[in-house]
């Protein structure tokens, strides 16, 4: 027996499913020992930003750019998955999609590096 329609959320009750799933991606990235490299490297740079004496600005920047790095983590892990179960065997449009999942991924933490690399440097200066 099939199920019936899936009925949408709506009001409260839809901003707590939102809600749900989002913790729900938060436990799945943190199964990825990539994004647990770049959280580890987010407290580095903001332990760092503080004993520098970084500006709020600089502080916000920072985050901002890390946030925008979880959001392509993420999209990445689910270009992954979506490759391995649409398809499991090894093909090379897979591997062009995997490919350039990672390669935004790793935009993002070159522009984070840079980020927290000029605002430490620049204190010494």
């Amino acid at each position: 027996m099939g199920q019936g329609p899936i009925t949408k959320k709506t009001g409260f009750s839809h901003l707590l499913a939102a809600a749900t799933y989002s913790a729900d991606g938060a436990r799945r990235l943190l199964g990825e020992s990539a994004f647990r490299h770049e959280l580890i490297a987010f407290v580095v740079a903001m332990v760092l930003f503080i004993v520098v004496g970084a500006t709020l600005f600089e502080f916000v920047a920072m985050t901002i750019l890390f946030l925008l790095m979880i959001a392509f983590e993420a999209l990445n892990t689910a270009i992954e998955e979506i490759v391995d179960r649409v398809s499991p065997e090894i093909s090379e449009m897979g591997k062009h999609s995997k490919d350039l999942g990672s390669f935004a991924v790793f935009c993002l933490i070159i522009a984070n590096a840079a980020c927290a690399g000029y605002v430490v440097i620049s204190k010494f200066i």
